[in-house]
């Protein structure tokens, strides 16, 4: 055989690298399991095994494996195996073009900005171009005729390269410069402060053409530390400080107010405006010492826009921000401070810090002494010789962590900051401080947390479903092709072991979804192995030796399989390109699955086929039972196609009218919103949760918000889904919806359950074990990189198959098939979503799984095109619609052995691969049966009837001889 002695060096430097790759993640998994065996479920004494074994090294000739080195080097695994949170944070672009206008109060620019604001809601633009489009409407609408080069916009010492005579394209492409490049400075802040968490294996990216970056720190168990690590911009300011006697005038006013028109500024007509700020237990220079649980009423009243007309001009932009955390004297109290703002709200002080360290102060509190920049320094020599013996605050992200009067001018840039810290505390400003100040803030617009234990259940249910998924492969692949089947099953183990390793050399992470795509790796190795030994058994009952039956059942083969390999790899190149997260792992690993399928069940299949027959040894393509099935077998397929349109027509319609009728359930990556899996220590009642939790959910006007209970898994896990607050993407109202969730859900918890064992239950205490956090506008680019993905992989599909087949006939009827499927999925998943005891929302899992669907379908279509192809060049003699049925009815064994097998593989998934994955598996379960239905009934059908002149009497049969006139054309 050409080319044997190439393919073994190439399989075997392969397997070597992969073999290296993988060492680490053995000799990692074999530490720690020597560590759990000794220390059990203590995590202090697993930890000082760790060390111990840790100094032990393996020394294997041609390589070393240290345990730290090897848990660098060890595969990655996604959350939804290993337990951790993936934060999508977003820099506020906003900000950043203040910034580069030096904080202008232009109303062109400020009318842009908002309405830039808006626009981002429904867009996929990037802030900056739709910053753009906005301030040229606005210029023109109010015919001012700005340049974007004007001193009141970006011509200011901040972007000293713009002159006065610089176009708009030209301040356009510097301005986008530079806010990438800020960008930039905020992904390398944050990638020092994960350092400093001490995450192991964090994965930290950009996400190109975004102000986004996503962070993912496996193991990570305090989302709430995490966020504010993440979000917090370390942007530290200095303020002057207005009191008590310049505001309560404002107070009294506001209290007069509320009870005239307390519904209208969101609170009861009863509430007493000053009794809440209990005036009299102040101890600080803030204007207001108000109880926790008042604190939201508050807020409501100063912020309402009744509260804001009100404003007399010497408070016209104060900001009203409260202490950093209870003084030590009151922890049930939080102090509301009075800021002097101005026009742009641009601080006195705005200075990055040099240096920040802990220390104490004379009454050995701990505090945080730090040095700032020198710009600061000025600055804050300005302000402290400004204000001596007035209060100047300290504020971080619009919190209050001091106040204190001012004793003298502070010349050199030096200050301490106190704030009632305990050691853990002030390290992370320490920490927060250290790696830097974000360009401008950042909010967390999604957000998944998986807890441990369903990291380690989802690994046992992945590794079950694949144990099972291979075993059933194995067998039936030896139970029909015999010694061929073997010799299958050893491609198909080499081909596991190349996809592993060489997903570990690229860094890749093994996720639940990329488990799924390397069982379905496993169904495509199946089905190019079913091809080529198909096609040898017809060689065979020619009348060919062995040898040559084999030579040329892979000859006749090849064709199909790389059709059929090129439009899976299209499907996964689409979903690679528009999918995120545990999606685009799945393409991944589809896509390495399909490289390496070819490699294997081709390439080396053959290598070691032809080893064994070239010696002279026989080697059966098939057993006795399965000898003769579907040899003989010819259906009048294209006769029957009528019933196949009035059912599929039938099926279309009811599909169709559902979808008009009863919708979808659209998951929160579409729609926006957070899912909390939460369990029970025993069975509940997913409807009687679900109504007690609706009136936990009311929004501030009094209307209930959006809540869904569903049973996840058992009757003691639920899903809950809503929408309450989700326009708020705060730290603050995450916990307020935790606190409420917590609330809604208390008596159905055991009864000594707290807030914190709530948010972080394991398996040993009832509470939430992986939540999801997706912010509209997130929702948004999903949902149209998603409809883009299925638009792109059917236009993809279609120009492919005319361009291999030079026949639009075959385009139309493939990408019509497709559309067919689509269809049917859709409608299923809209008549059955309120009845099936699994998730069966429309989300990314369903995009991808509907491509997927797409892609097998259109691999099935491509083998039944491809022998036609063959019989219109061998058969001439044949009417069309016999040369149809011949090719259809000898590809059958083909058709069913995949089809069966897959299904096979897919129902072990759907049944022990776990909850997760049981709605995408449905949709892959519907999407292959009618998949391989539509490739005959569909496919086939629509390309003979656009293919048939229409003028011959049509005459079925397998010798038929009545010409048709297609064969030249």
């Amino acid at each position: 055989m050409q080319g044997k002695g190439l393919i073994t060096i190439v399989a075997i430097v392969l397997g070597l690298i992969c073999l290296n790759e993988l060492l680490p993640t053995w000799y990692a998994s074999k530490i720690e399991k020597q560590a759990t065996a000794i220390a059990g479920d203590n995590p202090e004494k697993y930890q000082k095994e760790i060390t111990r074994l840790s100094k032990d090294t393996l020394n294997l000739g041609f390589t070393k494996l240290y345990y730290s080195k090897a848990k660098d080097k060890e595969m990655k695994l996604g959350l939804d195996l290993k337990g951790g949170i993936n934060v999508l944070l977003e820099i506020n672009q906003r900000d950043l073009v203040n910034d580069l206008t030096n904080y202008s109060t232009n109303p062109v620019l400020i009318e842009a900005l908002n309405k830039t604001d808006e626009a981002q809601k429904n867009s996929t633009k990037s802030y900056i171009d739709n910053f753009f489009e906005q301030f040229d409407a606005v210029n023109k609408a109010k015919g001012t005729n700005l340049k974007l080069a004007d001193p009141e916009v970006f011509g200011n010492t901040t972007l000293t390269e713009i002159k006065y005579n610089t176009t708009d394209e030209q301040v356009k492409s510097i301005v986008k410069r530079r806010i990438d490049a800020s960008v930039g400075t905020a992904f390398e802040v944050i990638r020092t402060r994960i350092d400093k968490m001490g995450a192991v294996q964090p994965n930290v990216q950009r996400v190109p053409g975004t102000a986004r970056i996503s962070v993912e720190m496996p193991g990570m168990k305090d989302i709430d530390k995490v966020k504010k690590m993440l979000q917090t911009s370390a942007k530290l300011q200095f303020w002057e400080v207005q009191q008590v006697p310049e505001i309560a005038p404002y107070f009294q006013t506001l209290t007069t107010m509320v009870a005239a028109k307390g519904d209208s500024m969101g609170v009861a007509k009863t509430t007493n405006f000053m009794n809440l700020l209990h005036l009299d237990k102040l101890r600080t220079n803030g204007v207001a010492n108000v109880k926790l649980s008042d604190t939201a009423v508050v807020n409501k009243i100063l912020n309402s826009k009744v509260g804001q007309s009100l404003r007399p001009a010497n408070i016209k932009y104060t900001q009203f921000m409260w202490g950093y955390k209870p003084e030590a004297t009151d922890t049930e109290s939080l102090v509301l401070y009075a800021i002097r703002g101005n026009i742009n709200q641009k601080a006195p002080v705005d200075g990055a810090v040099e240096t920040a360290s802990i220390s104490y102060d004379e009454l050995s509190r701990v505090v945080v002494d730090m040095q700032m920049d020198s710009k600061g320094a000025k600055e804050w020599k300005t302000l402290t010789e400004k204000n001596v013996g007035k209060p100047v605050a300290v504020t971080l992200d619009n919190r209050v962590y001091t106040a204190p009067n001012v004793v003298n001018a502070i010349p050199n840039g030096r200050t301490q900051i106190s704030g009632n810290f305990s050691q853990e505390e002030a390290k992370e400003l320490v920490d927060v401080l250290g790696a830097g100040k974000l360009p401008a803030g950042a909010k967390v617009v999604q957000a998944t947390v998986v807890g441990p234990s369903l990291g380690q259940e989802s690994i046992n249910a992945g590794m079950l479903s694949f144990a099972i998924a291979f075993l059933v492969i194995i067998v039936y692949i030896i139970f029909y092709y015999g010694g061929a089947g073997v010799y299958a099953v050893i491609a198909m183990i080499i081909n596991l072991f190349y996809i592993f390793g060489i997903m570990d050399s690229v860094d890749a992470t093994l996720t639940l979804p990329g488990i799924a795509g390397i069982v379905l790796t496993m169904a495509m190795a199946v089905d190019t192995n079913v091809i080529i030994y198909e096609r040898t058994k017809e060689e065979l009952f020619a009348g060919k030796s062995i040898l040559e039956a084999y030579k040329d059942g892979f000859k006749h083969a090849l064709s199909a399989i790389v059709d059929g390999h090129l439009t899976t790899l299209l499907t996964a190149g689409v979903l690679f390109l528009f999918g995120t997260g545990p999606i685009k792992g799945f393409a991944l690993t589809l896509g390495i699955g399909i490289l390496m399928t070819f490699f294997t069940s081709v390439l080396i299949s053959r290598a070691m086929i032809f080893s064994r027959l070239n010696k002279g040894k026989h080697l059966s393509v098939w057993t006795a039972p399965t000898k003769n099935l579907f040899r003989n077998t010819w259906i009048d397929f294209i006769g029957k196609r009528k019933y196949a349109y009035i059912i599929s027509a039938i099926l279309t319609v009811i599909s169709l009218g559902s979808m008009f009728i009863h919708g979808f359930k659209y998951g929160i990556d579409f729609t926006g919103g957070r899912n909390y899996v939460v369990r029970f220590d025993k069975d509940v009642n997913a409807e009687d949760i679900e109504s007690n939790l609706v009136k936990v959910f009311k929004t501030e006007d009094g209307k209930n918000s959006s809540v869904e209970a569903k049973t996840f898994g058992n009757a003691r896990q639920l899903k809950i889904s809503t929408d309450y607050l989700i326009d708020d993407e705060s730290l603050k109202a995450d916990q307020t919806v935790e606190q409420k969730l917590y609330e809604g859900l208390k008596t159905s918890l055991p009864a000594n359950t707290s807030l914190h064992d709530f948010k972080s239950a394991d398996k040993e205490h009832a509470g939430i074990i992986s939540s999801e956090k997706v912010g509209p506008t997130v929702a948004d680019d999903i949902k149209t990189h998603g409809i883009l993905a299925v638009v792109a992989a059917l236009a993809g599909i279609f120009i492919y198959i005319l361009i291999r087949f030079r026949k639009w006939q075959f385009s139309l009827g493939a990408v019509a098939a497709l559309f067919h499927d689509a269809v049917i999925i859709l409608g299923a998943y809209s008549l059955l979503h309120k009845f099936m005891p699994f998730n069966m929302e429309i989300n990314q899992d369903f995009i991808a799984a509907i491509l997927t669907v797409l892609g097998y379908s259109i691999n099935d279509t491509v083998i039944i095109f491809d022998r036609i192809r063959e019989y219109l060049r061998e058969k001439k003699s044949l009417t069309l619609a016999g040369l149809f049925d011949d090719s259809i009815s000898s590809t059958l064994g083909r058709t069913f052995n995949t089809s069966f097998t897959t299904i096979l593989v897919i129902l072990a998934i759907f049944i022990f691969g776990g909850d997760n994955l049981r709605g995408f598996m449905f949709a892959m379960l519907i999407g292959i049966g009618f998949g391989t239905y539509s490739s005959i009934f569909i496919a086939s059908a629509i390309a003979y009837d656009f293919l048939k002149s229409g003028k011959e009497e049509e005459v079925h049969g397998k010798t038929t001889s009545n010409k048709e006139v297609l064969a030249s054309k």
